[in-house]
């Protein structure tokens, strides 16, 4: 398999959970403004839309939107145990934080990455969308899980993971949220986390 990337960017998550799974792959950067994956490809023929992550399997296939990768990788590595098996109430649990990771504060974030970044009032609006954000994930750690769901991380762990941890790039301190600020830590020190971030070269960025 190969796994196309950009540094930092929500792919990262899908990288985690290609390692914590220990499978077999490849991973290629991308230019998302270019258009240019490294070896000169055009990513648009390999991601329509133009952004990662894409995964390209071993039959040829190629799969688009990491809540999609993510959960593709978590059934086919059961051993891994990145997510319940479908159709309980544990899976409905995990899918239901990936989507809110991914439409709400993942979508949050988003303004800070334009160009020219937001500023005076229009950044302390963004501010504050993201904060309500965190303010549901803190409440969600207030009882002293570990992760999301309890114990066991999971594809939803790696991906909340990944979009907190912008919180270096953007300059949003994540101390106010203390029990999130812990959760990134933790997952930071695992291995397969740690691997994902030196591959991409971003070990000196983690939280």
């Amino acid at each position: 398999m190969k796994l196309y990337y950009k540094p930092g960017a929500c792919s990262l998550a899908s990288h985690i959970a290609l390692n914590e799974a220990g499978a077999s792959f490849e991973i290629e950067k991308t230019d998302t403004k270019t258009k240019k994956t490294e070896s000169g490809e055009d990513f648009l023929n390999i991601s329509p839309n133009g952004y990662v992550p894409a995964l390209k399997l071993d039959s040829g296939d190629i799969l688009n939107e990491g809540p999609a990768i993510l959960q593709f990788i978590a059934d086919t590595n059961k051993a891994a145990k990145l997510a319940p098996d479908n159709g309980t109430v544990e899976r409905a649990r995990v899918n239901a934080y990936l989507n809110f990771v991914g439409s709400e504060l993942h979508k949050a974030f988003t303004p800070f990455f334009a160009s020219p970044a937001p500023e005076g009032a229009a950044r302390e609006t963004h501010e504050a969308n993201v904060a309500k954000r965190f303010d549901y994930i803190e409440s969600v750690l207030a009882d002293g899980r570990a992760h999301l769901t309890g114990d066991q991380f999971t594809i939803a762990d790696a991906y909340l993971f990944v979009v907190a941890n912008w919180t270096n790039f953007v300059n949003i301190d994540l101390a106010k949220w203390p029990k999130t600020a812990a959760f990134v830590a933790r997952v930071a020190e695992r291995p397969a986390v740690k691997k994902a971030l030196a591959a991409e070269g971003l070990l000196a960025k983690a939280a």
